[in-house]
């Protein structure tokens, strides 16, 4: 959560720190601020709001200087106001910081700066965390490094912060534990950011640091060392995509690009990790030889959110073609469960960003287990990424709607590949791996048929898109579909919806059914395709309204749906694939329809990097 952006070089700070909030929006839209340093004197402007209320705020009273840090914020400690927007200066308001985290001890902290004679004027922990180091500052003699490394060295909780100083004019100073922060260099210029998309329009030359990591900052150079004042041999890594790839382009939000991109993200997803000789994948991010995988007897996938119900389906995925004993866990819970996990289990973090917070734990906590720890993720170089013990890359390019879709694909896409994998080690026929690897490599085309659907959804959206409840019941392989569909509504049109195996609709949820409440049901020409049908016969006897997914060509269905939205035929476990798309439509439409804010839901920031 939050977004970070600092420059220093030869151009005015201002125009390129806005357009690097503006990027970076989408991790927090509380409030925003910046404070550039020109001619010794800081120039701060933050508001509350969206980038647009600050930027209107600096055409009012542009600010001046080469050299300066920005942040947007998604609010933690106290409420969405100018005061409590980043940046925030320090007793002798000389320093200014900006902080992405929480700060867990700040009020022991706060006492004892007030106990010896500092006044605040925000409720943040980031502004503490500003005096705190302001007030090691002159006991280290107005060494700024080392001021915030004594300062660091109190703090208890996770930070990614950027530092400036008055009297030091020609240095930035970052430093990480828990809360993602690089290096961006350019000529003459160098850039921190706490996500590449902020600075991919100037370079695509970065540094990602690691936790316990300071970086000093200056036009020309940069210099990395430990929170122990260790020098540490920083690699630098090139950014995978353009400038272009975060702009919407013709499209009115980044989500609905987003999903049009999915066909491409199935691609590149697939991209020379099939083996048609031997009907099996190729994922050698694994970093495992075949012994070491035919050795694997369970598998645990651990994840938040859209993730976790990718994993979901990695469970069953995982089962049925593997035939390797698979769950799924919230990794909120993970580390704090004292569950018996057995020796030859492979753990799976499986994360858009390679960042989120409860994710990074629980793979940090499965290392310390000794089990063998891999990542799904998108991100190169993310901490996720870097942490494991190998994985796979989506490849999905980026993605900045808040409410995720193209990589929740590409995450489906990998899990098929990866039970295909461990099934061929064991009793996987070829003719059946050959059979799942030709459907993938058919998927593009058929996302294609299911995304030219759209109108038909959009007619469905504005029918609905009025109630005030939703479910959403699917059975196997759909299960997670319906979970996803729920989320889905709920993030981006703040609609109440639920999400239930079909069968369990008549164990409770069958009470919320009525004339004013839709049911939207999975029901793809599948091995439980009778049951579901059963299941909607209970819901059209109770007067409920069904929007059914169905297969092309299913005729039966229309004559008991109220409005049915087809998908291509493909093989039960790839059904997930197609099934997704028309509920992140349906759930895009109706939040449009309704006036929200899709690419920004209130209370959401796309990468959650706090506890």
């Amino acid at each position: 959560m939050c977004g970070i952006i600092g420059y220093i070089g030869g151009k005015p700070a201002q125009g390129i720190l806005l357009e690097g909030l503006r990027r970076l929006e989408y991790r927090g839209y509380d409030s925003a601020g910046l404070c550039i340093l020109d001619k010794g004197r800081f120039q701060l402007r933050k508001k509350k709001g969206r980038i647009e209320e600050l930027a209107a705020a600096l055409r009012k009273e542009p600010a001046g200087g080469l050299c300066g840090i920005g942040h947007t914020r998604w609010a933690t400690h106290g409420a969405p106001t100018d005061a409590n927007a980043h940046p925030h200066t320090d007793q002798s308001g000389k320093l200014s910081l900006v902080h992405n985290g929480v700060i867990e001890n700040y009020t022991q902290l706060k006492e004892r700066l007030a106990a010896a004679g500092h006044t605040f004027t925000s409720q943040t922990d980031t502004e503490v965390l500003a005096h705190l180091v302001g007030a090691h500052y002159e006991q280290a003699g107005n060494d700024l490094v080392e001021a915030v490394r004594r300062a660091l060295k109190e703090v208890i909780g996770t930070y990614g912060i950027a530092v400036m100083h008055t009297d030091h004019p020609g240095l930035i100073i970052g430093a990480r534990r828990g809360s993602p922060l690089l290096v961006g260099l350019g000529r003459d210029e160098n850039f921190l950011a706490s996500d590449v998309s902020a600075i991919v329009a100037h370079t695509r030359r970065v540094v990602y640091l690691n936790d316990f990591e300071i970086v000093t900052l200056t036009r020309d150079d940069f210099q990395v060392t430990t929170l122990e004042a260790a020098a540490v041999s920083p690699q630098i890594k090139e950014v995978e995509f353009k400038a272009e790839d975060v702009e919407r382009g013709a499209f009115p939000h980044f989500m609905l690009k987003e999903i049009f991109e999915q066909p491409r993200t199935v691609e590149n997803a697939l991209r020379g990790r099939i083996n048609h000789d031997e009907a099996t994948a190729r994922l050698g991010g694994l970093n495992l030889n075949a012994g070491e995988l035919r050795a694997v007897d369970r598998i645990i996938f651990v994840a938040c959110g859209s993730a976790l119900h990718a994993g979901m389906v990695g469970e069953y995925l995982m089962e049925d073609l593997g035939r390797v004993p698979t769950e799924w866990e919230y990794a909120s819970e993970f580390r704090y469960r004292n569950a018996p996990v057995e020796k030859h289990t492979l753990v799976f973090a499986v994360s858009q960003s390679g960042e989120t917070i409860d994710t990074l734990a629980a793979i940090r906590e499965s290392k310390r287990r000794g089990h063998r720890t891999l990542g799904i993720v998108n991100v190169v170089g993310s901490t996720i990424a870097r942490e494991v013990d190998g994985g796979i890359y989506m490849h999905a390019g980026p993605e900045i709607g808040v409410a995720a879709s193209k990589t929740f694909v590409s995450q489906l896409t990998i899990m098929s590949l990866l039970a295909v994998l461990m099934g061929r080690m064991r009793h996987l026929a070829a003719t059946r791996g050959a059979e799942i690897l030709r459907e993938l490599e058919a998927m593009p085309s058929k996302l294609e048929r299911v995304l030219a659907e759209n109108d038909n959804i959009l007619a469905i959206a504005k029918k609905y898109c009025d109630a005030r409840s939703a479910l959403f019941l699917g059975r196997q392989y759909n299960y997670p579909i319906a979970l996803e569909g729920a989320l889905k509504l709920k993030e981006i049109s703040y609609v109440h919806a639920e999400g239930y195996p079909a069968a369990e609709m008549k164990h409770g949820p069958i009470a919320l059914v009525d004339p004013k409440t839709p049911s939207v049901f999975i029901c793809p020409k599948d091995g439980v395709y009778d049951k579901v049908m059963a299941n909607i016969e209970e819901v059209k006897a109770r007067k409920g309204p069904v929007i059914a997914i169905a297969t092309e060509g299913d005729a039966e269905i229309a004559r008991k749906a109220d409005d049915v939205i087809y998908v291509p035929d493909t093989v039960d476990c790839l059904t997930p694939l197609l099934t997704v798309v028309p509920v992140q439509l349906l759930a895009y439409h109706i939040a449009v329809l309704r006036g929200c804010d899709v690419d920004k839901p209130r209370n959401l920031a796309k990468s959650v990097t706090v506890e």
